[in-house]
């Protein structure tokens, strides 16, 4: 799981500069997240080897009758203390030490984590002065910065590695046996309802008001000799619909939960379908490589005939064509009803995400493939397929080394995919495949049959040369 360094302070002291700023060398940033207040909240970078996830938590803001919000400055600070492994507080060199500076920095001395103080508009020499001021904040790391033009930011990052070391992330100690699976859904889809199913018990408080979960919760579930560790989280609103602080880092807790599972279950809701939520919430799970069954709960609640079941299905494959992998469940957590077959697709699911093919079977599946079909010329040049392997599981991960990748097609690659899907059941899961150009010289050989001639008092050697795996 990645660290994450969490950016706080006041309003308009340069925090989403800073923000884009420290992760503009990335493109892979994270836009529309369920649930943020701005379209880049989240982004994933990494600064001297190190990889870790950057949050802007948003101003700290006084009410509307002018009154300072105490409450929601300590409530603030302390969510971003407790969810950062790392924390940025931004602060503004032309405004001064204010009261909310104070106020945060109070809660901030007084924790086990690292803290950066970042003074941001410094610009001159003049302005690195006037910081000095700063220090009486009584913060151990301070660094000046300019967010807008990029001055200091590269020691800012030096220091936030650095202070990753300091708090190295946590040993994943999760017992190898054991499926983590996020539970994950808008509010009031009935994820607490169905995680109690589950259980047999009322362990999950359950409320018809969305947004009664503001934790990921962890619940162990053993189910003969399988185990399951159930996350229950928060429901996941669209953005614009997140005003509270505590929600927006209840959509923080609900993205850890899904970069600590191995399955996610996507709760729908039956009655409304998949809305365009659904697809950004289970998006994320998608582009994070994790396996996924679609839970279709309150399924009681809908009129049925002999087709309905089916329609439904083909309805939900359009609205999630980009993950037409994942498994479909239909259950209702309130009468229990077909819930029995969950967890035993779960574990399916999760066997699948694991799965290792030998290189020789995946070899002698793309043979035959490429036999079956191969690709088409394109002015007179056809892709081969010299080698394949698979260096990853999780989602598993196949590497195919080819003459040239600028002559694969979308389609073939599509086929390739269905193929590895067909043999080995890789249903529920995302499966990569990655295509690397290699010269023949540098081709894997196999051994080569030799044949010595020997005549008229010389001898020479012939050696055959080895088989590829393409059809010329």
């Amino acid at each position: 799981m990645k660290p994450i360094v969490a950016i706080v302070g006041r309003p308009n002291v340069g925090k989403s500069t800073l923000f884009n700023r420290l992760t503009q060398s990335r493109q892979a940033i994270v836009e529309d997240v369920p649930g943020v207040t701005r379209d880049r909240l989240y982004a994933e970078t990494d600064w001297s080897g190190r990889n870790f996830t950057v949050v802007d938590t948003g101003g700290i803001v006084v009410d509307k009758d002018g009154t300072t919000m105490d409450e929601h400055v300590t409530k603030q600070a302390e969510l971003a203390i407790k969810e950062a492994d790392v924390i940025i507080f931004v602060t503004d060199v032309t405004q001064g030490v204010t009261g909310s500076d104070l106020e945060v920095a109070g809660r901030l001395r007084r924790v086990n984590k690292p803290v950066i103080l970042a003074v941001n508009k410094v610009e001159n020499l003049k302005r690195e002065d006037e910081a000095l001021e700063f220090w009486s904040l009584g913060l151990e790391h301070l660094v000046t910065v300019s967010a807008e033009h990029g001055m200091g930011t590269g020691d800012l990052l030096d220091a936030v590695v650095a202070g990753l070391r300091q708090a190295e992330e946590e040993p994943d100690t999760a017992d190898d046996d054991i499926i983590r699976v996020a539970v994950i859904g808008r509010p009031n889809a009935g994820k607490s309802s169905l995680v109690n199913a589950i259980l047999g018990e009322e362990r999950l408080i359950v409320s018809d008001v969305a947004g009664t979960t503001r934790d990921a919760i962890d619940v162990l579930v053993e189910k003969g000799e399988d185990r399951f560790l159930l996350i229950d989280t928060a429901g996941m609103r669209r953005r614009g619909k997140v005003e509270e602080s505590v929600e927006r880092y209840s959509v923080m807790r609900a993205l850890r939960a899904v970069d600590r599972a191995q399955v996610v279950l996507m709760v729908i809701d039956a009655e409304e379908g998949v809305t365009d939520q659904d697809q950004k919430i289970v998006g994320y799970a998608n582009e994070a490589g994790k396996a996924c069954v679609v839970v279709i709960n309150k399924w009681d609640l809908v009129e049925k005939d002999d087709r309905t079941m089916d329609n439904y299905k083909l309805t939900v494959r359009e609205r999630l064509a980009f993950m037409d992998y994942a498994m479909i469940t239909f259950v209702s957590a309130k009468t229990h009803a077909r819930l029995t077959k969950l967890l035993p697709v779960v574990k399916q699911v999760a066997a699948a995400h694991a799965r290792r093919i030998t290189t020789g079977e995946l070899n002698d599946l793309v043979r035959d493939a490429y036999a079956n079909n191969p690709p088409p010329s394109d002015k007179g040049r056809r892709l081969k397929i010299f080698f394949a392997t698979q260096p990853h599981v999780a989602p598993p991960g196949f590497v195919f080394f080819v003459n040239d990748r600028e002559l694969l097609h979308f389609s073939y690659k599509r086929y390739l995919e269905n193929r590895l899907r067909d043999t080995y059941d890789f249903e529920g899961t995302p499966i990569r495949l990655y295509f690397r150009n290699k010269s023949k010289a540098a081709l894997p050989e196999r051994p080569s049959r030799v044949r010595r001639i020997v005549g008229e008092g010389k001898s020479r050697v012939i050696r055959r040369a080895p088989r590829k795996l393409t059809t010329e």
